[in-house]
């Protein structure tokens, strides 16, 4: 018991700060009456573009400093991953607002690092679901770029 306390305390010690920026980016503010929490985040990203940016180079920070500390290849992949989809989302106007109070990338993160660091999960490398997600990302690009021929095929027809 005691070799899991002392292994835990470094490693606490490594996420405390990233735990912090987490809370203040994701579940800072509670409203009133309420148990929902949301944070700084879905207020920077009211700001077109530079909210985006500004929230997705926090996020990114937090990932680097674990790739730092020794994460798992995998562990970072799905890290990488919700803060690539929080920050695609968040950038369709309305909807990526209403996106960002919902999907809390960072305490996502905090407690995929958790559950990396303390129960063992997510270990090895992430080169797998790196190509998974690549080649679902190529065949959407596709699908995209089809729909938007169909679509300029249609507008054109109009004409």
């Amino acid at each position: 018991m005691n070799k899991i306390n002392v292994t835990q305390a470094p490693v606490n010690s490594k996420i405390r700060w990233v735990e912090r920026i987490s809370y203040l980016m994701d579940e800072q503010f509670r409203i009133p009456g309420t148990n929902f929490r949301f944070g700084l985040d879905p207020i920077i990203n009211l700001i077109p573009v530079l909210g985006d940016i500004s929230g997705f180079a926090v996020s990114a920070t937090l990932v680097a400093t674990m790739a730092k500390h020794g994460a798992s290849g995998k562990i970072l992949a799905l890290m990488i991953l919700n803060i690539v989809l929080d920050s695609t989302i968040g950038a369709i106007p309305l909807i990526g607002q209403i996106f960002d109070f919902t999907f809390k990338a960072n305490t996502r993160n905090i407690k995929l690092l958790k559950a990396h660091y303390i129960e063992g999960k997510y270990k090895g490398s992430g080169k797998g679901l790196i190509a998974t997600i690549l080649i679902v990302l190529f065949f959407l690009i596709l699908l995209l770029l089809f729909l938007l021929f169909k679509l300029t095929e249609w507008l054109f027809s109009y004409l």
